[in-house]
């Protein structure tokens, strides 16, 4: 008896080597009953305290400015709404620290963010990066990835690992905002999945 050969390969399979595409140079358009909206762009707040802060510079027409200002909470929000959008950027070595030398002002901070509409937690850093074995420090990748986990089922505060910096960047440059169902670049995108995609542009 002849065996019957796939032609597509289940994608259990398939072998991807990491490697971003760059960000669309027109998001997402959204739409609502067929009509697009247009809504005023953002302006970003960046905490005046981070100390490797994201760059947005390169989301040309995305956002009406960028601007730096203490927050009384998180990393980053969006000009008028500091009171219920709030975002947290740790990278590895703080998220480490975080959870350990200073786990109960981490914990306060986090249920602080709760209370917030719209929170999110970012950690620049790949999962597979925090479950693995720290160079010092003695910290336990277990616990940390527990607490991780902890913090999403029991504060409610979802959190996005990104491998590297620059696409924590254009994730929380993505991330939505209160008060309609669009994201920072509000201007430009929805949460509704597009019909069809568009086809990728070639870079050069």
């Amino acid at each position: 008896m002849k065996t019957r050969r796939t032609l597509i390969r289940s994608p259990l399979e398939w072998q991807i080597t990491a490697a971003p595409i760059p960000h669309p140079t027109i998001p997402v358009l959204a739409e609502r009953g067929g009509t697009q909206l247009k809504t005023p762009r953002p302006v970003v707040l960046v905490d005046s305290r981070e100390q490797n802060p994201f760059d947005f510079s390169r989301f040309d027409g995305w956002f009406a400015g960028v601007e730096k200002k203490a927050l009384k909470l998180g990393d980053y929000s969006v000009a008028g709404l500091e009171d219920v959008c709030v975002v947290e950027r740790k990278d590895l070595p703080d998220l480490i620290h975080s959870l350990n030398a200073e786990r109960s002002v981490f914990v306060n901070r986090l249920g602080r963010m709760s209370r917030y509409s719209h929170r999110l937690l970012v950690i620049t850093a790949a999962v597979s990066q925090v479950k693995s074995l720290y160079p010092r420090g003695g910290a336990n990748p277990n616990s940390v990835t527990q607490s991780l986990i902890a913090i999403l089922a029991g504060l409610r505060v979802p959190f996005l690992c990104t491998e590297t910096h620059k696409l924590g960047e254009e994730l929380v440059a993505s991330y939505p905002v209160p008060s309609s169902p669009l994201p920072l670049a509000r201007n430009q995108r929805s949460w509704a999945l597009p019909d069809r995609q568009r086809p990728l542009e070639r870079t050069s």
